[in-house]
Formats: structure tokens, sequence, C-alpha cells
């Protein structure tokens, strides 16, 4: 089987020659030791890349694009996928001031939206943020943000600039592996504001208009892609942690699920497959995420967070599963505990079928390569 029939076999429910394999994601740091050179791809680093290539002229920008491209191909080949990760995070935006080499002032526009690019060397990560505290914002604020997306929306068509890498990589590598792209991002803002949580439970009108948007921006988004040869749409949102999700299961319920359920229906209509990705324990909501709202997909698995492939294979047999190697084992784990996860994946992804076996979030920089290598061991000769 190639690599792609492999995969869809997995979402089909059809036995596989092999396990189907699909590692999420890598920092800089792994995937530079495993190609024997800096490799660009990773998270905030990436976009801290392309911020210093956007200031250092066209040139430089040109070539962090095509290294990005040939790097994010070469690692994924390298650990083996049978889907293809073609682009990692970008931040495509010309800074005003260098402030040192970790540090970029964007000032365009008035004072109150100027922002800062801070990166972090041994974390990978960039934290971009306003030049002046951000005011706590009230329902009339987020109103007018929706009322913009709205009207933005009406005449949002995508653009093939916006998945430059995924579609050169679909013409180059399509008809023999999955081609990874997003779409159908669908959350309710938890992160850095208390607005929205207020929101849930005061103005779950403004909440709901808000994941209308995102409905409305996946339908146009799945349609454009599908056109184009893409089958697996990989959206979601992270909204829980170990405790559980961040907000109660009616909450769910009464907004996300809806919503949910709509963009399933979409890529259904396209031809596709719609995943779901949210690290944390899901339990509290799975009946609804997992049954109820058709979703054909989900990864982030987060073991540690209680997210059994074995429970879940049981409880949802429809469901499509990928990941479940512990960022966190591969970090800090011994040698035999990596050994053990990997093989413990890939008897269940042998028994159960429907399962994409891989690390389920991001090897992180500090990952021994030795983990990595022996990982990547344990799956070649137990597939």
């Amino acid at each position: 089987m190639t690599p792609r029939e492999r995969v869809l076999a997995a979402f089909a429910k059809q036995q596989t020659d092999k396990v189907p394999l699909h590692h999420i994601g890598t920092c800089s740091e792994v995937a530079s030791a495993l190609l024997g050179r800096e490799a660009y791809v990773g998270g905030g680093i990436q976009q801290w890349r392309e911020v210093t290539a956007l200031w250092e002229g066209e040139d430089a920008h040109k070539e962090f694009v095509e290294r990005s491209f040939r790097d994010a191909i070469e690692i994924a080949t390298v650990l083996g996928n049978d889907v293809i990760r073609p682009s990692y995070w970008r931040y495509n935006r010309k800074p005003t001031e260098k402030i040192d080499d970790n540090t970029f002032l964007f000032a365009e526009g008035p004072e109150e939206d100027w922002s800062v690019l801070r990166f972090d060397p041994p974390s990978e990560q960039c934290h971009i943020f306003r030049y002046h505290p951000e005011a706590r914002q009230a329902f009339e604020d987020i109103e007018a943000q929706i009322s913009a997306s709205e009207k933005a929306t009406e005449d949002y068509e995508p653009r093939a600039e916006r998945y430059d890498f995924e579609l050169c990589a679909m013409a180059l590598m399509g008809e023999e592996y999955i081609i990874r792209v997003g779409a159908g991002g669908c959350g309710i803002p938890t992160r850095n504001t208390d607005i929205w949580f207020e929101a849930m439970l005061l103005r779950p009108d403004l909440v709901g208009r808000h994941l209308d948007v995102q409905v409305e921006r996946a339908r146009r988004e799945m349609q454009f892609l599908s056109e184009r040869g893409f089958k697996l749409f990989w959206g979601g949102s992270d909204f829980a942690s170990y405790e559980g999700p961040m907000y109660s299961p009616k909450v769910f319920d009464d907004l996300m699920l809806p919503r949910v359920t709509q963009i399933a229906e979409i890529a259904e209509a396209c031809g596709g497959y719609y995943l779901f990705a949210s690290d944390g324990n899901l339990w509290p909501v799975a009946d609804s995420l997992f049954g109820a709202s058709g979703v054909h997909g989900y990864y982030e698995i987060d073991r540690r967070a209680g997210m059994d492939l074995a429970r879940l294979r049981r409880e949802f047999p429809d469901l499509t599963l990928v990941g479940n190697i512990s960022s966190h084992t591969m970090h800090l784990g011994s040698r035999e505990e990596v050994v053990q996860e990997t093989l413990s994946c890939l008897e269940e992804a042998r028994t159960s079928g429907g399962i994409i076996v891989g690390i389920s979030n991001y090897f992180v920089p500090g990952t021994p390569i030795e983990n990595v290598e022996a990982m990547l061991e344990v799956i070649e000769q137990n597939r």
C-alpha cells in the first residue's frame, strides 16, 4: 500500500499492510539532530526566523521560505510519516525596528496597535504581545470584533497563497502521501481573557456568533481544498487540561456541539474527513465530541490525561485515532519507557485498527535524540 492508501484505509476501518504513521510535529532541535544540519521547522522559532529574514531583506526571506518547505518535507519522510506536514508556524510581517537579536517591534498605525515579538531560544517559543498593556475587554468590545469578522467573512474567499506549501506538496507528493492541511478550527477563546468565560454564561449569543463565523470559513476553505485533492481537514481547538475541559459539558453541548457537527457534515459533503484536536482530558464531553458530532478523527490524544486508545476505540468504533505516544515520555522518560509506550500503541493499532500511531503533540526542545531514535527503531521493527 502507498502511505496515502494506508491512511485512508485507517479512516475506512479497513485492514492495512502495516500500521499507519504520523508524528504531528517536531521542534527544530530534534529535527536538526536527525537531519544533521539546522532544520527550519518548529513553532515560535520559525516565527522569529521569518521576522528576522524579513528584516534582512527580500533575498533572506526567499531563502527562509525555500528552506522551510524543504526541511518540513525532509523531516516528515525521515520520521517515516504517511501524512506529510509541509508547513510549520509562520509570521509573515516585516518589523519596523530590531531591538536586539531576539526582539522586534512592529510600530505601525496608532501606538495602541503596536506589538512586540520576543524569542526565547531555549524553549524555541515566541511571545507576541501588545506594546502597551491591553485594557480589559467588555462585551461591547468583543461584539464589535465579532461584527467585523462577520462583515469580513461575507466576502471571504480562500486564496492559494495561504496554502502555498500545502499546494506545492500536493503537486509533488499528493498521489503517494496524504498532505496535511489545516481547516475547520472551531473553538471559544480560553487564553489571556476572562470576558469570553463570562460571555459563555451571560452572552451566549455572542459566543454563538463567533463560532458561526468559524463554521462559514470552514465551509469555504474545505470546498476550496477538496477541489484541489485534499481529503483530511485538521482542525479543532485546545480547551482542556489534565483535569478536564475549561468549561462545562452543558456549555459544550449548547455552543460547541452544533458547530462542530456542522463542520463534520461540511467535510463529509466535500468527500473528506474532519479531525478535531485538543490536548487534555476530554472524557467529560467525549460522548458529544466523538459520538454525537460525527467528527471523523481525533488527534493530539493526551495519554497522560487519561485518553486511552483501547477505551476510545471501544467506545467510539467509528472514530479514527491519531497519536498517543506522549511528548512527556519522549522528553523525560527512559529509553525503556519510550520503547514500552511505543510498543503499546503499535499493538493497539494492530489489534483494533483505525489508528494512526505517532507522537501526540510535538518533539519538544531537550528531548534526547536517543529516545527519538529508540522510538523510530521500535516502529520500524514492529509496524
